[in-house]
């Protein structure tokens, strides 16, 4: 699925073919299929949404709403008042037709030997089957789990033809050789990926697999995943049209080998939607910029394509039609075959993704139009394309990526016109006018949505979108020709790849450059709040323009006045943006809550690993933007997303306690666009390959990276410091290996806090420790060594003796962390226990030791960003008091 809030103009630039020419600015739209095909885009996502499971009483009502649409239809003089009446009655054929075609498409879904094997208890049925491979393999990883970074995976989509249940597994039913079709997704990993990266789309291959619920696989699409094993067997190959087109994919890439890393992996996304060479960071810097529609193939490179043999859309239909159809001499019914031809063959190749084939759908009906000299508009080609590819395809209907293409078309259709015109008004010039207009307009209709799937705005998405575009329709056009010189001409395709490169490397340069740009990416709520939000932010600056673009009067007239208003109006904007960019902290906590006044020390719910962030304080106690950040967990992300939340900007010192996954496979997000002092770590380089990684990344962004030493003090600030109390020069004899090795520290924070980090620490190290320190360290807060697992030594616990216990761990981690006895044992030691996977992130409070508190940050589980609310915990209670 593509993304991006800011779908720019180009996205629905193939709209234009339909678009009727007229005397009069803006032709009056016709309208009827709107309604259709809203209804018929509603009722589908209903049946595939809340109406799963209830086929019977949704077929029911569907033939009741066809039966009242008959009747309707039917009145005496209905023909004489089509209106509300025609309308009804369309819109409820519609949302029967959606409902029954939805309950027919997933009827395979639930019937069948598949769907029973993955409902069986116990161990996963092993199975041989026949695979028909309807998608292109793509490759994953997978989440880091504890020690383990994310390790290489592959899914693809395909459709059980034959079944068979392998002798020795659970049987269920469906025992032996079953005939079936039902849709899957397919899970390869290990040394097996290879024969599955070369397959392609249409071929019919037979492996064996285990048969696992729908629901731990990448995909909510199919009835099952399938976790291949064994060998892969090839049984009939791709059809010819899929072989020319992976042809074609793989010259592509080949001859963009020699191009810089960002272009290498740009441009085959840019021209036929292949992404597997575009580096991390590059996505992520097009994706914090709204321009995350640029990394793979849309629409707008249909539109491109069809524009080269059709020439300007608006003259299509004229004698002054230009184009390579206009120089070759061919006719309108002729071009709108070859253009058929055209849009049939790039869905091909570039694979039918939402955007391609709203795109797709959009240009045949144009190319219908304009074969049969029928008029052409917009809107009702836009509405019939969606009426269509709903019925077609139901799960279109629940895709944020359709989604998001029809809503940046609908803005450059409905509003994008409109707002061209007053800036015309306003003196600018036209064709910048008419490409500001529709940017803004693409913007403010998707905005709302991927705030949702994101979590952030971007302040420079409509002019990072504006300047991309200088560069979008050559690059497309070179990579076309590359793609089609390259099986002849390999030689001069890799040249033409070059020139190729120019373009791809400036969209490139204009994201990595804009993302690091102050309000290249803020942090917004998700979920409905986050969108209800933004959409009425969005209607407050369509209200708020006009004020300070002043209108001209005439082509040369002088421009009205509107006296104190637009001075006053651009006060205020200039307030909200200096706030929005600069977040002071005070104006943070006012809208969000979070972080709470006086915060010490904050946990970051992270997943299955390990995150502290340290705050340095100011002379009078208050946190700044300045941070000391101890281990980084799992994910970049997560990490970022936290930072961000507490308005980080500094880190003097990133301390990692080792280098297992789940405490530094996350330390790209603490670097991103932060000023970060040192890397520290533990002295033990194990597992190597991680430590390795984590040198990399200092190195890359020219930091220092230091080890820590048993005995080491420090301090920033004047209400931070620390000692590092573990390891041990040489770890003793039963205490080896990376946990052991966790670097321990005790903390000083601002009002007396004592606070006990504890990493990973094993019972023989943690044993030792307790050795080391006495009986006389008591502390406020202890991190629970390792997650709050079972392994834990009791009696450094009992002389730490902490009032609060924090314990990180991920919801639903397949370690089983916390261990009960592990939550039991601390509340008899008279301790608050709170964990990230129940309470979100956690912050420390209070200004003495007595004041001791926490306040929690629970995280919405129903969006990648939800909205948050803090909520507060009472005090834990007097000094080594129980708790309350």
């Amino acid at each position: 699925m593509k993304g991006g809030a800011a779908i720019a103009a180009s996205t629905a630039v193939d709209l234009r073919l339909t678009a009727r020419p007229s005397p009069t600015p803006f032709p009056v739209s016709d309208l009827r299929l709107l309604l259709p095909a809203v209804a018929a885009w509603a009722v589908t996502a209903a049946v595939l949404g809340p109406g799963a499971g209830h086929g019977l009483l949704l077929l029911l009502a569907a033939g009741a709403a066809a039966v009242v649409a008959v009747f309707l239809l039917a009145r005496p003089g209905v023909r004489r008042r089509r209106g509300a009446g025609v309308t009804a009655a369309a819109v409820l054929l519609t949302g029967a037709a959606a409902t029954a075609v939805t309950l027919l498409h997933t009827a395979d879904l639930h019937r069948g030997p598949v769907p029973a094997l993955a409902r069986v208890a116990g161990p996963a049925p092993a199975v041989d089957v026949e695979l028909t491979i309807t998608g292109d393999p793509r490759a994953h990883t997978s989440r880091t789990r504890g020690t383990t970074a994310g390790q290489a995976v592959l899914t693809v989509d395909a459709v059980v033809d034959r079944v068979t249940v392998l002798a020795g597994s659970e049987p269920g039913p469906g025992v032996g050789a079953t005939r079936t079709r039902t849709p899957v997704t397919v899970l390869a990993r290990g040394p097996d990926i290879g024969q599955w990266q070369r397959l392609l789309p249409s071929a019919r291959v037979a492996v064996e697999a285990d048969v696992r619920p729908a629901g731990e696989g990448h995909d909510d699409e199919s009835a099952a995943l399938l976790v291949a094993h064994g060998p892969l067997r090839e049984l009939v190959p791709p059809s010819l049209p899929q072989r020319v087109a992976g042809r074609l994919r793989a010259g592509l890439r080949s001859a963009s080998d020699g191009l810089p890393p960002d272009a290498r992996g740009l441009l085959p996304g840019l021209v036929v939607g292949d992404t597997s060479r575009l580096p991390g960071d590059l996505l992520d810097a097009f994706r914090a910029t709204d321009m995350a529609h640029l990394v793979a193939v849309s629409g707008a490179n249909l539109a491109i394509v069809l524009g080269v043999l059709l020439g300007a859309p608006g003259r299509a239909a004229t004698p002054e039609r230009r184009g390579l159809a206009a120089l070759l001499g061919l006719s309108l019914r002729t071009t709108a075959l070859l253009g058929t031809a055209v849009t049939l063959a790039f869905v091909t190749i570039c694979r039918p993704e939402p955007s391609v084939l709203r795109a797709a759908g959009t240009g045949l009906i144009g190319l219908l139009a304009l074969a049969t000299g029928r008029p052409r508009q917009a809107v009702p080609a836009l509405s019939g394309t969606v009426l269509l590819l709903v019925l077609l395809d139901p799960y279109l209907a629940r895709s944020f990526g359709f989604l998001l293409s029809v809503l940046a078309t609908t803005g450059l259709l409905v509003l994008g016109p409109h707002w061209a015109r007053a800036l015309r008004a306003r003196g600018w010039p036209h064709h910048l006018a008419g490409a500001v207009g529709a940017t803004a307009a693409a913007q403010a209709l998707c905005a709302p949505v991927t705030v949702v799937l994101s979590g952030h705005i971007s302040l420079v998405a409509v002019p990072c979108n504006l300047l991309a575009e200088l560069a979008v329709a050559p690059a497309t056009l070179l990579g076309f020709a590359v793609l089609v010189l390259d099986p002849f001409l390999p030689a001069p395709a890799r040249l033409l790849a070059e020139v190729a490169g120019l373009p791809a490397g400036w969209l490139a340069a204009v994201a990595r450059h804009g993302a690091d740009l102050p309000g290249g990416r803020l942090s917004w709520p998700g979920g409905l709040l986050g969108t209800v939000t933004l959409a009425l932010a969005t209607v407050a600056l369509c209200w708020t323009v006009p004020l300070l673009l002043p209108r001209r009067t005439a082509a040369t007239g002088p421009r009205v006045r509107r006296g104190w208003i637009r001075p006053v109006v651009a006060g205020l904007l200039l307030l909200v943006l200096l706030a929005v960019l600069l977040r002071p902290p005070q104006l943070t906590r006012l809208a969000t809550g979070w972080p709470p006044p006086g915060w010490r020390l904050v946990m970051c719910d992270v997943g299955q690993g390990d995150m502290l962030v340290l705050p340095v304080t100011s002379d009078g106690g208050t946190a700044t933007d300045s941070a000391v950040v101890v281990d980084a967990g799992p994910d970049p992300q997560a990490a970022d997303r936290c930072l961000r939340d507490l308005g980080i900007t500094r880190v003097p010192l990133l301390l990692l306690t080792h280098f297992h996954a789940d405490h530094v496979e996350g330390v790209p997000g603490v670097l991103r666009g932060r000023a970060v002092g040192a890397v520290e770590g533990t002295s033990v380089n194990d597992p190597p390959g991680e430590a390795a990684r984590v040198t990399g990344w200092a190195a890359a962004a020219g930091i220092p990276v230091l080890r820590a030493r048993r005995g080491e003090r420090r301090s920033v600030g004047p209400g931070l410091s620390w000692q590092v109390v573990w390891p041990e020069a040489e770890l003793p004899g039963d205490a080896t290996g990376a946990n052991n090795a966790s670097v321990a520290l005790l903390v000083t924070v601002a009002g007396g806090l004592e606070l006990a980090l504890l990493g990973d620490l094993e019972p023989p190290a943690q044993s030792a420790l307790s050795g080391r320190l006495g009986s006389g360290v008591k502390v406020d807060v202890l991190k629970v060594a390792h997650h709050g697992s079972a392994h834990q030594d009791w009696g450094l616990a009992s002389a730490l003796r902490p009032r609060l216990a924090l314990i990180s761990c991920g919801e639903g981690n397949p370690y089983g962390h916390p261990s009960a006895r592990t939550v039991d044992h601390l509340r008899a030691l008279g301790a608050t226990v709170l964990r990230t996977d129940r309470a979100g992130d956690i912050a420390v409070t209070g200004d003495t030791p007595a004041r001791l508190g926490a306040v929690v940050h629970p995280h919405d589980a129903e969006a990648l960003h939800g909205s948050r609310a803090s909520r507060p915990l009472h005090p834990v209670g007097g000094p080594r008091g129980p708790p309350t």
